[in-house]
């Protein structure tokens, strides 16, 4: 997650030569329409040559995005004609333009390509942060990390119904409910509105207490530092 303030064509890692992209791979030119490879290429030049030009897919997606957002935001009435006229099709840019929107450019990771920011850009920002890390951490591609999140969120839906099922399971005596009965009534509310608003209650009460004692225990900690 480094800035750059290298020109599009440096940070793409290519160079224009007689009007075609040079990749630096010992002669592997970009065209408008393809590559152009020499006759006898090692394994290694040829391998490198890939990863570069992943890269420069990547980057591109970036880079398209962030353009957009700009021609949205200074040039709101033109920006349109600037897709058009470029040749690129309006809804993969706003599909850029979206992903880019969720990630300012500090929090992009160099180490992990665009489609894994994708993966993960409709998540709150500390959910992407985590899965992003993780990914990272873990060398995960871009299909290894949404089986990941896909499972964590199966795993949370799971979680949902077996809560659900031991709330159905419980059965209190008839006497207790009657008292909680009256209560509600006495409160103006439903049995069922009492209980959630009750257990709603004694739920804050007890992160808040966690909560002040958390932010307690930090102070001491930094009057004994």
């Amino acid at each position: 997650m480094v800035r750059s303030n290298l020109s599009v064509a440096d940070r793409c890692g290519t160079s224009a030569v007689n009007g075609r992209v040079k990749t630096g791979e010992d002669g592997v030119l970009v065209t408008r329409v393809g590559l152009r490879i020499p006759a006898v290429l090692n394994f290694d030049t040829w391998e490198r040559a890939g990863r570069h030009i992943a890269r420069v897919a990547d980057s591109s997606a970036w880079c398209l995005g962030d353009w957009i957002i700009y021609g949205q935001t200074r040039y709101s009435d033109r920006y349109r004609r600037a897709v058009e006229a470029a040749g690129l099709d309006y809804q993969t840019i706003r599909n850029y333009a979206w992903v880019a929107r969720r990630f300012d450019l500090s929090r992009r990771r160099e180490a992990l390509s665009f489609q894994h920011h994708a993966e993960v850009a409709a998540l709150p920002e500390e959910q992407q942060d985590h899965w992003l890390e993780q990914a990272e951490r873990h060398e995960w591609s871009r299909n290894e990390l949404r089986r990941n999140v896909r499972g964590a969120r199966g795993q949370k839906k799971s979680d949902t119904r077996r809560d659900a099922d031991v709330l159905s399971r419980i059965t209190p005596e008839a006497e207790r409910v009657e008292r909680w009965r009256t209560a509600a009534e006495r409160s103006g509310a439903s049995l069922e509105e009492w209980i959630c608003a009750r257990l709603d209650f004694a739920a804050s009460l007890v992160l808040q207490t966690q909560a002040e004692d958390a932010r307690r225990e930090a102070g001491e900690a930094v009057g004994d530092a």
